[in-house]
């Protein structure tokens, strides 16, 4: 079996040639054929520039001594070579750098011909004819204002000039591709000698845990920034494993905890009237508490299938509807009807008239309104109020649902959201599960928004607000 440290070595320097190779081509060919292209553009601007030139001199150029110093000073600024030859093509003049022997030498009459008839030419070939070596040329036909024929503007390059360059950037590339494989030769035992250290640690870290020691760490501080954030990541899995064992440890202990409340009531019950401590008259009675002690399991059992769905959840963009929350809280109202009805309550709206558009998924927005509403009802007494109004500012829309009940004591406050939390009153009443606002806070978290538990002051009851984001 190979080690970490051959398969390392093989692999970078493997890679390490094939890199320097594919990348090293790629830029050859590349910068070939940018110089090339730019060596072009340089040709037809330079000819364009002359060809402005000779129309302002149309009539003087042969032998007006400013033009040919501007010429002169073109060809030096562009690093070109420019002959005009006439309208049959023989060259009348000649700007090259070395001295000139093309005066008199003319272009094919098939290319003067192409050109004057505002056709593309083969001009490299022509061109190279015209000076005796292989060129890379421009040339544009000047035209007088009466449309007859004036001249012809060459400008060429060597090609030689351009594979110069080339040739010596291959020259530089091979010095430092050979520089960097010695270095790499000599770099990469170092280098993977390093690398395996800290993998080797972690696999020791990992059998560790496997062994159910969940306090072992891996060092950190690797100057290597992929394996210092893959030990910072390992170290978090340990923590996060570590907490999801506590939390599981403490849920089981909070379920144990709030299911046997409700199943040794319904057991005691049961074992008085089937041992007789419980009278036949009074059974009735208690069968009736033990439908309520059940039907307290059930939505304890459902709470918590909830929360354990929701905890693993977000809202995707596609499930998130645009829809009037003014509508939606008149519905949940609507639905509970018979029991505010049942408990003589009041309830004052107030919502604007014209509808107030949200973006969210209204099915658990109306989940989060049925918690907060039915939590109103259960702990406001009879004749009691509940007040339910709706905000915006700033594109942002506050729902608040308030009542005049018994309200939440100081000390209960801060751990309201918590699950399995239940006030002292709630625990007397029988009419929580210390999961309905925890499902409520959950849901606001997954649109990335908050419910809070606002401060009354001196009135009576409790009030919470919700937030979400009004529709675009």
């Amino acid at each position: 079996m190979k080690t970490t440290y051959r398969r390392q070595f093989t692999m970078i320097l493997c890679l390490l040639v094939a890199a320097i190779l594919v990348i090293g081509l790629s830029f050859l060919y590349l910068f070939d054929r940018y110089a090339q292209d730019h060596q072009k553009q340089s040709l037809d601007d330079t000819a364009q520039s002359v060809t402005e030139l000779v129309q302002s001199y149309s009539a003087t150029y042969l032998n007006s001594w400013e033009f040919r110093t501007n010429l002169a000073v073109a060809a030096r600024a562009s690093d070109n070579d420019i002959v005009i030859c006439n309208s049959e093509g023989i060259v009348c003049i000649c700007m090259e750098r070395s001295n000139c022997e093309h005066l008199g030498k003319r272009l094919d009459s098939d290319t003067v011909d192409t050109l004057f008839q505002s056709e593309k030419a083969k001009l490299n070939k022509a061109v190279s004819t015209l000076y005796g070596d292989e060129r890379m040329a421009s040339a544009i036909a000047v035209l007088n204002n009466d449309g007859s024929r004036l001249c012809i503007v060459v400008v060429s390059v060597q090609k030689a000039a351009i594979t110069a360059l080339t040739e010596k950037m291959l020259r530089v590339f091979l010095l430092a591709a050979l520089l960097i494989l010695v270095a790499a030769l000599l770099a990469i035992p170092i280098f993977t000698r390093r690398e395996a250290r800290p993998i080797q640690e972690m696999a020791a870290a990992a059998r560790q845990i496997a062994h159910g020691n969940l306090d072992v760490r891996v060092p950190t501080g690797n100057e290597n920034e992929e394996l210092e954030e893959l030990a910072v990541a390992f170290n978090n899995m340990t923590l996060a494993l570590k907490n999801s064992e506590t939390i599981r440890n403490e849920f089981v202990a909070n379920i144990s905890h709030e299911l046997k409340t409700p199943m040794t009531t319904i057991a005691g019950y049961l074992d008085g009237m089937l041992d007789g401590t419980i009278p036949p008259e009074k059974y009735r009675y208690y069968m009736e508490l033990v439908s309520t002690e059940a039907r307290r399991l059930s939505r304890l059992v459902r709470s918590m299938l909830d929360i354990s769905r929701l905890r693993d959840q977000g809202i995707p963009a596609d499930q998130k509807t645009n829809f009037d929350i003014c509508e939606l809280l008149s519905r949940v109202l609507l639905h509970r009807t018979g029991d505010l009805e049942a408990k003589k309550m009041d309830v004052e709206c107030d919502f604007a008239p014209e509808p107030c558009m949200v973006s969210a998924d209204e099915s658990r927005i109306e989940q989060v309104a049925v918690n907060l509403l039915d939590n109103a009802i259960k702990f406001t007494p009879d004749g009691g109020v509940i007040r339910m109004s709706v905000r915006v500012n700033q594109g942002i829309c506050t729902v608040i649902v308030q009542d005049n009940g018994v309200g939440i004591s100081p000390e209960d406050r801060p751990h309201i959201f918590e699950r399995f939390y239940t006030a002292d009153k709630a625990h007397t009443s029988g009419k929580g599960t210390g999961l309905g606002l925890s499902i409520c806070q959950r849901i606001m978290e997954m649109h990335g928004q908050k419910i809070t538990l606002m401060d009354t002051g001196d009135e009576a009851g409790a009030a919470f607000a919700f937030t979400l984001d009004c529709a675009k």
